[in-house]
């Protein structure tokens, strides 16, 4: 068995052992130091570049870019998000990579997240981060960032990672939901998230993953969007939606004429400005929200 493989059995073990997936949590599902922004793919807008930035403390920030989930050979420093993170006026920005867990063990290459305020985890296949950085003292470092108030997103494979269960884990299709890799950094807690989802029309492929363990909140994101996080609270930034899998359902307009499907068949909509409680599994401030919707 390769020494990726035996990291990842031995990662997921210790997650499962120490987080079973059906027990309740006494603390906060995000991070309860810093934010995460979980964004769904295709990132375009500045804004949400922007927020990454802000939320590292500014441009002087250390920013650390993690590209390993693309699968390239080699990498370098114009990796295309470092790219987007120095346009926008970053002046510290690291491109850090390996695909051997044996090096992301060691204190050299983990030297630059020791100073660093954000992170960002590129698109590609969520399993690739896993086999590199799993039980690393690279795994650790990235979470010790949260810890001392830092940020740590990503896009894609990016926001996958970001969950406890790692949809689309499967190394060899993207579209089996239950893979051969199943657990993910668990940023947020008792989670399954999905990306690029109403572009790619997989807003019904959580399911497989729901109906397995029924006790996942459910999250998917759509492309060029994101959900900023911290505790319980997470917001929707971006260009279009966010959906939400936790057997209930919500509505602008309400829901009492609507012919809705069983608890374990309903997702809904948020839109950028819409706000999430992690914690209760409803949407924060529901009743205000609708009825600023009917002025």
């Amino acid at each position: 068995m390769r020494l990726t493989t035996l990291l990842s059995v031995a990662f997921m073990a210790a997650t499962t052992s120490a987080q079973p997936l059906n027990t309740t949590n006494t603390t906060s599902i995000g991070p309860e130091n810093g934010h995460l922004v979980i964004v769904g793919g295709n990132l375009q807008s500045d804004s949400i570049w922007q927020r990454i930035i802000d939320l590292a403390g500014g441009p002087n920030a250390p920013l650390v870019v993690i590209p390993t989930a693309g699968g390239e050979p080699i990498y370098n420093a114009n990796f295309s998000s470092a790219v987007s993170l120095r346009r926008l006026g970053a002046t510290n920005v690291t491109v850090l990579h390996t695909y051997d867990p044996e090096e992301a063990d060691t204190d050299a290459f983990v030297a630059p997240l020791l100073a660093a305020k954000g992170v960002f985890y590129g698109g590609g296949r969520q399993w690739r981060l896993v086999d590199a950085y799993a039980g690393t003292k690279m795994e650790a470092a990235v979470r010790a960032v949260l810890e001392r108030g830092g940020v740590v997103s990503g896009s894609s494979a990016g926001a996958s990672i970001q969950g406890s269960f790692l949809a689309r884990g499967d190394t060899q299709n993207n579209q089996v939901m239950i893979g051969d890799h199943t657990v993910g950094f668990g940023y947020l807690r008792n989670t399954a998230i999905d990306q690029h989802f109403l572009v790619r029309n997989r807003q019904f492929d959580l399911f497989d993953v729901l109906k397995a363990y029924p006790e996942l909140l459910g999250i998917a994101i759509d492309e060029d969007t994101a959900l900023v996080v911290s505790k319980n609270e997470a917001e929707v930034i971006g260009s279009t939606y966010a959906a939400f899998y936790d057997g209930g359902f919500w509505s602008r307009e309400g829901s009492e004429l609507k012919n809705l499907p069983p608890p374990g068949s309903r997702f809904y909509f948020l839109k950028a400005g819409d706000k999430y409680d992690l914690g209760l599994r409803k949407v924060a401030d529901a009743e205000t929200m609708s009825e600023r919707s009917e002025l």
